[in-house]
């Protein structure tokens, strides 16, 4: 890792900082950034998230995707976690510690709201945002690209039974034009992209000059992810400073969640003989959450200032940071990982 990767956690806290400063010092603009949205997808956090990922796109060929099929466990372990636990275990972790343990410390009218939103949280795993991960813990992109794309196509169909279930209601009204629409401006428009532009500089038979841009398109990649952070920070600040103590406790379970999850994965992913460069950013997609999906869920179900709305910003504040742990343990244990077996 470079000097500026392995100081990451640090650049995050302080973009975090930063971002609730800013949101506090001229809230204007982040109000005038935050209306830049179609469907409640935030266009110039798009922007930002085509150069957090374009360049881990360009290192893929597509042309070798068919090998994917020699990952099939890593892509069942991540399937079967972010589909058939992850869900659920939220639900259960929400109930545990918001509806029991810290119900004396929180607004009685709001818990079943806050639990609603970790359901709605932990219902859509992640898509634009792995891509940064597996590229910090080094993961094989054919796999990350085709198991992301598998994620997105499930979404579809079961994004809305499964929040059904689980909040107990005959049916939910599910945004799709926010799911469609982020589909398309974090995978689609990115992916072709940078297709074009590998295909462009490949087809003259120069590699150096790919590698070149590869390596100048790195930093790039990782100053997007801060100037992201403290976009999202800036829109939430207000929340965050007025109500501290319940954005801590709401924090528990999500925390919980991603580790439990993550070690899942991790710990499935070698008892089956799955390499590590799979293994890694399986734990990374079975831990993560398409936040920007389940905000905008959470708004259009319950209300802008909803328990729930609150429930899933909170996602959005340890999202980064704990996943970047997680990044860090993985690439620690890999000689523990490529050891013998379990």
């Amino acid at each position: 890792m470079s000097t500026f990767e392995r100081y990451l956690s640090l650049w995050v806290a302080l973009c975090i900082v930063a971002g609730i400063a800013l949101g506090q010092a001229i809230p204007q603009v982040f109000a005038a950034i935050a209306a830049a949205e179609v469907a409640r997808v935030n266009l110039v956090v798009a922007a930002l998230i085509w150069l957090m990922i374009i360049p881990m796109l360009l290192k893929i060929d597509f042309g070798a995707l068919g090998s994917v099929r020699q990952h099939w466990k890593g892509v069942g372990v991540t399937l079967f976690v972010n589909w058939a636990v992850k869900p659920f275990s939220m639900a259960a972790l929400g109930t545990v510690f918001l509806g029991w343990l810290f119900a004396p410390m929180l607004p009685a009218g709001e818990i079943p709201s806050y639990i609603a939103g970790l359901i709605l949280l932990a219902a859509a795993p992640c898509t634009a945002m792995v891509f940064v991960w597996s590229n910090l813990c080094e993961g094989e992109p054919t796999y990350t690209l085709s198991q992301v794309a598998l994620n997105d196509l499930l979404m579809v169909f079961l994004f809305a039974p499964l929040v059904a279930l689980l909040l107990g209601v005959a049916s939910v009204t599910v945004p799709w034009n926010t799911l469609l629409l982020s589909v398309v401006l974090y995978i689609v428009v990115p992916v072709i992209a940078a297709q074009i532009i590998r295909r462009a500089l490949l087809a003259t038979g120069d590699q150096p000059a790919l590698d070149q841009l590869l390596s100048r398109l790195g930093p790039v990649s990782l100053v997007a992810l801060l100037a992201t952070l403290v976009l999202l920070f800036g829109f939430q600040g207000e929340q965050i400073v007025t109500q501290p103590l319940v954005i801590a406790l709401i924090a528990v379970p999500i925390l919980i969640q991603v580790y439990l999850n993550a070690g899942i994965a991790y710990w499935l992913s070698k008892r089956l003989g799955v390499a590590w460069c799979v293994a890694a950013p399986a734990a990374l997609i079975g831990a993560s959450n398409f936040f920007e999906l389940a905000v905008a869920a959470a708004i259009s179900l319950f209300g802008l200032k909803s328990g729930a709305a609150l429930a899933t910003v909170v996602g959005v504040l340890v999202e980064v940071p704990v996943m970047l742990s997680v990044v860090a343990i993985v690439r620690r244990t890999r000689a523990w990982y490529e050891g013998a077996p379990a």
